[in-house]
Formats: structure tokens, C-alpha cells, sequence
């Protein structure tokens, strides 16, 4: 496999001057094909240009190529049946995560200095932890999503992937006009840790080393989502449903069975579960009420082996990430050092709404820290 092979579904012929920037091929960009991973859109061109990636390129960066990515964003791994698998740039024979597979892959393999991508259960911070990136959700709402393909709406993010902190709060910058980024140190903030309990044991290691690098810290008994999982498979089913529909023999078998399923959800159930998301958002905030971010694992485990069986994978895989899709919250996931068989365990930082520069703030003193520890 070429470097290249399995990253990148298109590239513009004479890339512009600028910061090199990777794409998720689910962004509309006008006069390059943008496939939204599935065969469908195969040979699809649009005619503009989704407004996140407009301003990036106002702000001089410059797209290198449209990545890979789970098909229809709909996935954890990023193995695409029509456009081959995202290579994990750190370690062969591993999944790159998903559904920003390819965007997480462009950075770890040296082919972008940022990559932009989307994020409705953890589709930025699972791939960023898989290959050794930090990745960026802001807080619902604030980076547009115009031009992007939805997966399910009321749960869909854009968000920056990049190397380093500093990358993603430049992004933002471009973003998210107003956005001002702050500075902290790791003594300003009170940290609630949680969830560490269910990561694999070098991962668990690893980011309870991170949370002891904080002076203020405390364990936090954080609820995780229970029976509200419906409120975003009904979101997918209206998505899809006509284009299903008429073309269902063209879904990929992972993702036309969850799409199956999804259809299934009737009204009642998705009243309910989005009665119990509503309960959700407000036991997460009164939980975390005394503390000014929580701490987590990104990923309970490194990055799994592939090929692999995505289903069987994707409830643990989005466990503790789903939880602040569900409920808007700004999260930052970083490397924090090697876990399992050397690869990266990945630390989650999250706060409430409105909070994205004190998350990245405290992400990037958090990563200092650990560069020097």
C-alpha cells in the first residue's frame, strides 16, 4: 500500500499556496468530486463550496485532497467497501478509527498540517486517538455545517484535527468568527475525572497519569447515555430514508444494516428517547457543576486490529464520546503516551456549552505538560 492509498478519494490538480489542509469528502467542495464515502456520489461535483471549508481557505489554508472516511460518516473505522480502508499511518494492521479516518491518517502521515472533519458520536476524537492526533467538537452550533452531508442532525459537528492544540485553536479561529483563544495553566482549573475505570489497563495508566498532572482534581461519579440511542437512529432514518428507499442495494453491507435498524425506530420511541436525552443533558450538567471541565479516556482501548467487525466494535468504541454529542458539550481528545502494544492512549477534556476556548486552553497546557513529563 502506497502512503497515499486509502487517504485521499480526490485532489485538486494545482493545489492553492497555504497552510496544507485535508478535507473530509463529506464537505462540499465546488469542482472537486466529493463522494460522502458512498458509490452514489461516486461522480458527484458540486458546484460551492461548504461554508466551513470557505473559511478555512479565507483564512489561507489550502485544500490538498478530500479524505476517506467510514461511508455515509455512518462508522467507526473508516473501512469504506467502495473506496478502500483508511491505512493507519502509525501502525499497520490497525484501524485508523472513524468516520474522519482519512483526515486523522492525512496528519499522522505527514500529508496535511490540518484536516478538517465531522462528528455526531465521535467521529473526530476516535480516529485523532487511533492515530496518535489531537482532535477538536466544538460546542453544538458553532462551526456551520452548511455543505456538509448529514448524518444526524441534532447530533452532527465540524470540527479541526491537527497535530498539536495550537493547530485546532487556529482552526477555530477561522471557524468560528469570535472565537478568542485564552491561556491557562494547569493549577487555574478543577478537574473532575471519570470513566477511567473502564479503559483497558495501560490506557486507564495513562490518563490517570495525565489527570494527576492537574493539582486540583477530583473523581466525578458521571452518568454515561442510557436508552436514548433511538433519538439519533430516527435522525438517520429521515436522512436516508428516500435515498434508501430507491437505493439501497447501493449501501455497503455495514452501513445498510444500521440503516435497516434505524428505519425501524417508530414515534414512540423516539419521543421517549428524546425525553430521556433531555433528562440526560441535565444530570451530565449536575454532575460536573462543581468542577470547570471533566477528564476522560477518549477510547477505552488503542486502536483495535482490522480488518475488523465494525458492529460488534461500535458501541464501545463510541462510549465515551457519544455522551457529549448528545449533549453539545466542547471536547478536545489529545495523546497522553503509549498504552496496549506502544500505540496511543488518547485523554478526553470537555466542558459545558460556550466553554471551547477553556478546553483548548487547558488541552494545550495539558499537552506541554506531558511533553515534559
Amino acid at each position: 500500500m502506497t502512503q497515499l492509498e486509502g487517504i485521499f478519494l480526490a485532489r485538486p490538480e494545482t493545489p492553492s499556496g497555504g497552510v496544507p489542509l485535508a478535507v473530509k469528502d463529506l464537505f462540499d467542495t465546488a469542482g472537486l468530486v466529493t463522494t460522502y464515502g458512498s458509490i452514489l456520489f461516486a461522480e458527484h461535483v458540486p458546484s460551492e463550496t461548504a461554508e466551513a471549508v470557505r473559511r478555512l481557505e479565507a483564512a489561507g489554508y489550502a485544500n490538498v485532497g478530500k479524505t476517506n472516511l467510514h461511508e455515509f460518516a455512518f462508522g467507526t473505522t473508516s473501512e469504506n467497501p467502495h473506496f478502500g480502508n483508511v491505512p493507519n499511518p502509525l501502525a499497520a494492521g490497525r484501524l485508523a478509527g472513524g468516520s474522519s479516518g482519512g483526515s486523522a491518517a492525512a496528519l499522522a502521515a505527514g500529508l496535511a498540517e490540518a484536516a478538517l472533519g465531522s462528528d455526531s458520536g465521535g467521529s473526530i476524537r476516535i480516529p485523532a486517538a487511533c492515530c496518535g492526533v489531537v482532535g477538536f467538537k466544538p460546542t453544538y452550533g458553532l462551526v456551520p455545517l452548511d455543505g456538509c452531508f448529514p448524518l444526524a442532525p441534532s447530533f452532527d459537528h465540524a470540527g479541526p484535527m491537527a497535530r498539536d492544540v495550537a493547530g485546532c485553536a487556529r482552526m477555530m479561529e477561522a471557524l468560528a468568527p469570535g472565537f478568542t483563544p485564552e491561556q491557562l495553566q494547569l493549577e487555574d482549573v478543577e478537574v473532575g475525572v471519570a470513566w477511567t475505570e473502564l479503559a483497558d489497563p495501560q490506557v486507564r495508566a495513562r490518563v490517570e497519569a495525565a489527570a494527576e498532572l492537574f493539582p486540583r482534581r477530583r473523581r466525578l461519579d458521571l452518568p454515561l447515555p442510557d436508552h436514548f440511542y433511538d433519538a439519533f437512529s430516527r435522525e438517520v432514518a429521515d436522512v436516508h430514508r428516500e435515498l434508501f428507499l430507491e437505493h439501497a442495494d447501493s449501501y455497503g453491507d455495514n452501513v445498510r444494516q444500521k440503516v435497516e435498524r434505524c428505519l425501524e425506530v417508530s414515534d414512540a420511541e423516539y419521543e421517549r428517547a428524546t425525553t430521556q436525552r433531555e433528562r440526560y443533558r441535565e444530570r451530565l450538567a449536575e454532575a460536573a457543576a462543581g468542577v470547570d471541565l471533566v477528564l476522560t479516556p477518549t477510547l477505552t482501548c488503542v486502536a483495535p486490529p482490522a480488518p475488523s467487525d465494525e458492529l460488534a466494535l461500535r458501541d464501545g468504541l463510541i462510549r465515551l464520546t457519544f455522551p457529549f454529542n448528545a449533549t453539545g458539550w466542547p471536547a478536545a481528545a489529545l495523546p497522553c503516551g503509549a498504552a496496549e502494544h506502544r500505540l496511543p492512549a488518547s485523554v478526553q477534556l470537555a466542558a459545558p456549552p460556550g466553554q471551547d476556548a477553556r478546553v483548548l486552553a487547558v488541552a494545550a497546557a495539558l499537552e506541554q505538560a506531558l511533553s515534559l513529563d
